[in-house]
């Protein structure tokens, strides 16, 4: 299990567009990575949301978001 502070494992997963991405693109940033069992749903939609609001914020901490679905 991956524990805050560990280095992300590398690996690969289309994004939502079907590219390829891969983890060691994120190398020296702070990531933030959420787990949704779908899209479109009250509860992700709202987690994404609140994500998004924190958006501007994180960033300016060199810190990224990456949402995982099935």
């Amino acid at each position: 299990m991956v524990k805050e502070g560990d280095q992300i494992p590398d690996f690969i997963l289309p994004d939502q567009d079907n590219n390829q991405f891969s983890f060691s693109s994120l190398r020296g940033k702070k990531v933030i990575i959420y787990f949704y069992p779908r899209d479109n749903t009250p509860g992700c939609t709202q987690e994404a949301c609140d994500f998004q609001k924190l958006l501007s914020q994180l960033t300016k901490s060199n810190c990224v978001i990456v949402g995982i679905s099935k």
